[in-house]
């Protein structure tokens, strides 16, 4: 069964950056949507940042400007770029990803914290 492997998470000081990469382990036939989502302590799950198969991007309002999501379909990956980060974007981050098929993915998670 497919897998999604996240990486890059860890600590940073409010203003710094973090890259995270999430990689399909296995197969995934005909993906037609990747996202990144954050749960903050306390918090509901929330969308981050959407990518298309056009390459088309959404994000949330709070991240509009700082986040970067990006794909690179040949090495089965996306990336989520997170510039001037702030105390508020604290959280685990999860990737996901959807098949053609409608089968749902989620990545194992992993936290980024800002803090000074």
């Amino acid at each position: 069964q497919a897998q999604l492997v996240e990486a890059g998470g860890g600590l940073v000081q409010p203003g710094g950056s973090l890259r995270l990469s999430c990689a399909v382990s296995g197969s995934i036939l005909g993906i037609n949507n990747r996202a990144w989502y954050r749960q903050a302590p306390g918090k509901e799950r929330e969308l981050v940042a959407r990518i298309s198969n056009t390459g088309s991007t959404t994000y949330a309002d709070s991240v509009k400007g700082r986040f970067t999501i990006s794909r690179d379909s040949a090495k089965r990956t996306v990336y989520l770029q997170m510039n001037s980060l702030k105390p508020e974007d604290t959280g685990v981050y999860y990737c996901y990803m959807q098949s053609g098929f409608g089968d749902t993915y989620w990545g194992q998670g992993t936290q980024v914290t800002v803090s000074s």
